[in-house]
């Protein structure tokens, strides 16, 4: 039997605050997409999307997101926060150091939250945005309000996490509560234990635990975020509006985020816009559904040539 496919080799490029580990494919001139990956999965979310991408002349770089993969923090002292602007700014920061002025940024779950985040507070950086699950700022404020008791137990990890017990958990079970939240995200997905294996060899991290946990309680409003993120955390309080052109996707088998139409998937996004449901996909998006994710990011190519110059 031969071994799944690997998106290798892997690059490396310091940032300011990690360094950065990150599959690169496609013509170093092409214009660039950056894949951004969730929780708790990692850059194989993006194993048949980018090879593709590449051989159509984009510019692609998978990053593995801070506590996952090989992906590192140059010091102790840099806080491991996993708080959305925290997010949002590695992608702006990885953006400076590879010299890309500008570029599609698409992601579901933490991905997709990242790019929203530099989608609405640095637009200038952002060619087109395409997004799992649409608009992904959090809305802190109102994260103590609950929602449906159906859709409260698909996120039984976002309690769990709030504790010490479920600390210890994520550090003892990081393979196993990604299986079970896999399979509670996406229940049509028939993914392979060898697909999974692969998945949580990024989960070793040193750091992942520490990230994964302040990223669930600071989203709860249980604990501060870290004080450089501060005035990006404001200014994400405010939901800023997203005004690049942007296409928008939601799975019909997303066991966690249900299908929404057009007119309520785009409520906050102003500039030019489409909105798509594909058949039997779930949280996972890229993986499950390559073929419509990729064509996603072509067809957010071609809305960003169509717009008029500023």
């Amino acid at each position: 039997m031969s071994a799944i496919p690997r998106l290798h080799p892997l690059r490396h490029v310091e940032t300011p605050r990690l360094d950065v580990a990150y599959f690169e494919a496609g013509p170093a001139d092409g214009p660039p997409v950056l894949l951004l990956h969730g929780f708790p999965y990692d850059i194989h979310s993006y194993v048949d999307v980018a090879p593709g991408l590449a051989d159509a002349g984009f510019r692609v770089i998978v990053p593995s997101l801070r506590g996952h993969g090989e992906t590192r923090f140059l010091a102790n002292s840099v806080p491991r926060t996993g708080q959305q602007a925290a997010l949002g700014q590695d992608v702006i920061e990885l953006m400076d150091v590879l010299g890309i002025p500008q570029a599609i940024l698409a992601g579901y779950d933490w991905g997709g939250r990242a790019a929203c985040v530099v989608a609405a507070l640095r637009p200038e950086r952002v060619t087109a945005l395409v997004s799992v699950n649409g608009y992904l700022i959090q809305d802190i404020s109102r994260s103590m309000h609950p929602i449906s008791p159906e859709l409260e137990a698909g996120f039984w990890y976002f309690f769990y996490f709030l504790t010490e017990r479920g600390r210890a958990g994520l550090a003892e079970n990081r393979r196993g509560i990604a299986e079970v939240i896999w399979r509670r995200n996406s229940p049509d997905w028939a993914f392979s234990q060898e697909e999974l294996d692969r998945a949580a060899e990024a989960f070793e991290n040193p750091d992942f635990v520490d990230v994964v946990i302040h990223s669930y309680r600071h989203r709860l409003f249980h604990v501060p975020g870290a004080p450089e993120y501060s005035r990006l955390e404001a200014q994400l309080a405010q939901l800023p509006s997203i005004a690049v052109p942007t296409i928008t996707l939601d799975g019909l088998a997303d066991g966690n985020f249900p299908a929404r139409d057009a007119a309520t998937a785009g409520a906050r996004f102003t500039g030019p816009y489409e909105h798509r449901q594909v058949p039997h996909a779930g949280h996972n998006l890229p993986q499950e559904a390559p073929v419509a994710f990729a064509e996603a990011i072509r067809s957010a190519a071609e809305l960003a040539a169509r717009r008029p110059a500023a």
